[in-house]
């Protein structure tokens, strides 16, 4: 699943460009396997020593940005339902956007934003370069592992590390199982009714260098029910 990402668009300025060099590179590994020495402990997915490992910045803000789009939906939501007699009645926009916006939950909105940032957009990213690397060609077989892994690895994956991310910046660790208990089954098939459509569109059409913003789009909706679930 997403919670936080293939068409030429070129989103993120890479454009096909970086999705050919990328995929040498992988043929390079395999091809390099047989033609060479083994690489040392310190290269990255393919590239060699002159690849080391980068922080994906653009991926990893676009994630945050998104995962914070989705989480102040939930909130202005919440807020919305709590105030509706008093939102209702006001003519001004402005008074019903400062009723919307008063007590706005900051430290949920950083706790997002950080899991976004630091955790899902860096970790989707190099999930599917490792797909794209081990699964290079776009066939039905390929693409149905894809999926099927995505929702076997990345969902559930999602899901306990954002339960506990939360429960880490509360101070509630102790909680924790009775969170999974409770709520991490019906996320999960909720995340599978959702994002295995999501999931053949991103592996099938959406290029490699355009997943993550792709997937992260999706999850804005994703990231709204993740957000409600994790904190009523």
């Amino acid at each position: 699943m997403g919670a936080t990402a293939g068409g030429n668009g070129g989103i993120w300025g890479m454009g096909p460009f970086y999705d050919g060099i990328y995929r040498r590179r992988c043929k390079k590994r395999t091809s390099g396997n047989r033609e060479s020495k083994p690489s040392s402990s310190g290269d990255s997915f393919g590239g060699g020593a002159s690849s080391s490992y980068r922080f994906p910045v653009k991926q990893a803000a676009t994630s945050a940005s998104l995962v914070f789009t989705g989480d102040t939906i939930a909130q202005l939501r919440h807020r919305w339902v709590t105030n509706k007699d008093t939102v209702s009645h006001s003519r001004e926009f402005k008074n019903t956007i400062s009723t919307l916006l008063a007590e706005h939950d900051w430290i949920r909105a950083s706790r997002m934003i950080s899991y976004g940032f630091l955790l899902y957009g860096p970790g989707s990213f190099f999930w599917y370069q490792f797909l794209d690397c081990r699964l290079p060609e776009k066939n039905i077989q390929n693409l149905i592992t894809k999926v099927l892994l995505n929702q076997v690895v990345l969902g559930p994956s999602v899901i306990a590390v954002i339960f506990a991310w939360s429960k880490l910046w509360e101070g509630k660790l102790a909680e924790l199982p009775n969170k999974y208990e409770k709520d991490a089954l019906p996320t999960l098939f909720t995340g599978f009714r959702f994002w295995i459509p999501v999931s053949i569109l991103n592996f099938g059409i959406v290029p490699l260098q355009a997943r993550v913003a792709f997937m992260s789009m999706a999850s804005v909706f994703w990231n709204f029910c993740l957000s409600t679930t994790i904190n009523k």
